[in-house]
C-alpha cells in the first residue's frame, strides 16, 4: 500500500513553495515522522516528515520544483502490518537498486548500438548528458576538441570544465548541487561569481521594493543615554542569570519601552486596510533575526504579557531556531510592529524599511561611549541612536516624534517600565 507524501497546507500569505533537498532516495527505508525533504517558502524552510514507516517508493517532485498546498511530493510504500523489518527494508532497497542498474545497462547497450553520438544543433558529438550539452551550447564549443574521459566515451561535465579552464576564457566552479559560472573576456582575470537567489532572498527583494513603492516612508531619529539601563544590568546581572538561566539583554528594555509608548500613541501600532485604520488591541512585536539565508522576523505575540526574563528567553529561542530553519510559518506572520537591531553588527545609524502592512519599525543601534553635556559639564556616557521609520499616510510627524521621545524617556529612566508610568 502506498501513502502519498503531500505539501503541508500553506497559509494564505504563502502561495507556493520550492522543493529543497531530499534526504532519502527511492528504495530507502523510512520511519514515521523522519524528515524526508525540505520545502523552502518565502518565509521559512519546512521539513516534510514521512507519514509512515516503510520504503520511499517514488519521488514525484524533484529539487527545485515549485509546488502548492497539498500537492503530492512522493509515495511511501507501507509494509504489511505497518512497518518493514530491517531485513525487509534492506532486501527491497537492493532489489530496486538492481532493477535500476539493469535499466542503465539496457540504456547503455541501446546507446552503444546507435554509435555513441548525440545530435546537438545539427552536429554530431560524443555521448553526453543534458548538463554537458547545455555548457557546450552556452559557450559555443567544438565537442570534438574536448577529451572525453567518461565511460563508453562519454563527455563529462568535468571534461568540459577542464577544457574551459585550459582555454582561460571562463572559470567554472562547482559548489554543492549547483554549477556556478564565472565569465571573463580573453586576457582578463575572472572576478564574478554567479549563483541563483534563494526563494527567501527573492521574497525579501520583492517586499522591500513593495514597501518603498506602496508607503510614504519617513524616518525620525533621537539619541538615548543608556547609563541607567547599563547600571541595572550590571547591578542585577548575576542574580538575574542565576535565577532565570538567561542574560539580561537590551532588547527586553526596548520592547517594554515601546509597549508603554504604544499606550500613549496607539496609531504607531496600527495599520491601513483599504480606507480604514486598524487599531490593534494587542502587541505582536516582530524581532528581526539575521540568518545565513537572509532576514526573518519571528513574532513575539502579546509581548506585554511577558516578563523581562521571558522576553529574553523567547528571543534566544527565536534566534537559535531561525538559524536552524526550525521556525513555523505561524511564528512569522501577524506582527503589528517590528524592532531591528543593527547595533549587533556595529551599525551606528540607519533608516529601517517598513514591513507592510505594519506602519512603523524601530531601529536599534550600537551603544558606545560618547561625550555629552550634563548640567554644564562634559560626561562620558553610553549613548545610542534610535530610528523610527513610519508610514506618513497614517502617522503624522508629531506622533512619530512623540512616540520616539516616549521610548527615550522610558529607557533613560527604566524604573518607569516597572511602575508603568
Amino acid at each position: 500500500m502506498g501513502i502519498e507524501v503531500r505539501v503541508p497546507r500553506l497559509p494564505e500569505s504563502v502561495t507556493e513553495a520550492e522543493v529543497g533537498n531530499w534526504y532519502k532516495k527511492p528504495g530507502d527505508q523510512v520511519r514515521q515522522d523522519e524528515p524526508l525533504l525540505d520545502l523552502e517558502t518565502d518565509k521559512v524552510v519546512l521539513e516534510v516528515p514521512s507519514p509512515s514507516d516503510g520504503i520511499l517508493q517514488e519521488i514525484r517532485k524533484e529539487k527545485g520544483a515549485t509546488v502548492n498546498s497539498e500537492e503530492v511530493l512522493g509515495i511511501v510504500e507501507v509494509a504489511q502490518g505497518g512497518a518493514f523489518t530491517e531485513e525487509e527494508g534492506r532486501s527491497r532497497k537492493i532489489t530496486r537498486q538492481n532493477e535500476g542498474a539493469e535499466l542503465i545497462r539496457e540504456s547503455a547497450q541501446d546507446i552503444a548500438e546507435s554509435g555513441h553520438i548525440n545530435e546537438v544543433e545539427g552536429e554530431k558529438m560524443p555521448l553526453s548528458g543534458p548538463s554537458v550539452r547545455r555548457l557546450i551550447k552556452e559557450y559555443q564549443l567544438d565537442p570534438g576538441k574536448i577529451t572525453a574521459t567518461g565511460k563508453e566515451g562519454r563527455l563529462t561535465q568535468n571534461d568540459v570544465i577542464q577544457f574551459l579552464q585550459s582555454e582561460k576564457t571562463v572559470t567554472v566552479q562547482k559548489p554543492p548541487l549547483e554549477v556556478v559560472a564565472t565569465v571573463a573576456s580573453k586576457g582578463e582575470e575572472p572576478n564574478i561569481r554567479q549563483e541563483p537567489m534563494s526563494r527567501l532572498r527573492q521574497r525579501i527583494a520583492e517586499r522591500v521594493l513593495q514597501s518603498q513603492q506602496s508607503t510614504a516612508t519617513l524616518t525620525t531619529f533621537n539619541e538615548v543615554n543608556m547609563q541607567e539601563v547599563m547600571n541595572l544590568r550590571h547591578r542585577y546581572r548575576d542574580a538575574f542569570e542565576k535565577r532565570y538561566g538567561v542574560r539580561l539583554g537590551l532588547m527586553s528594555f526596548f520592547i517594554k519601552a515601546c509597549i508603554e509608548a504604544f499606550k500613549r500613541y496607539p496609531v504607531i501600532n496600527a495599520a491601513i486596510e483599504d480606507n480604514n485604520i486598524l487599531y490593534y488591541q494587542y502587541y505582536h512585536i516582530g524581532i528581526a533575526v539575521a540568518t545565513p539565508r537572509g532576514l526573518v522576523v519571528p513574532i513575539l505575540r502579546d509581548a506585554d504579557q511577558f516578563s523581562f526574563a521571558e522576553i529574553e528567553t523567547k528571543i534566544i529561542d527565536f534566534a537559535q531556531r531561525a538559524r536552524n530553519n526550525q521556525l513555523t510559518l505561524e511564528e512569522l506572520t501577524g506582527g503589528t510592529f517590528t524592532i531591528t537591531n543593527g547595533g549587533v553588527f556595529g551599525s551606528l545609524l540607519s533608516t529601517p524599511i517598513l514591513n507592510p502592512p505594519q506602519s512603523a519599525i524601530l531601529g536599534m543601534h550600537k551603544v558606545e561611549d560618547r561625550p555629552v553635556a550634563e548640567n554644564g559639564e562634559v560626561k562620558i556616557r553610553p549613548m545610542t541612536y534610535v530610528a523610527l521609520s513610519y508610514d506618513h499616510r497614517l502617522i503624522d510627524g508629531k506622533e512619530a516624534v512623540q512616540f520616539l521621545v516616549a521610548v527615550k524617556e522610558a529607557l533613560e529612566d527604566p524604573v518607569r517600565l516597572l511602575l508603568g508610568v
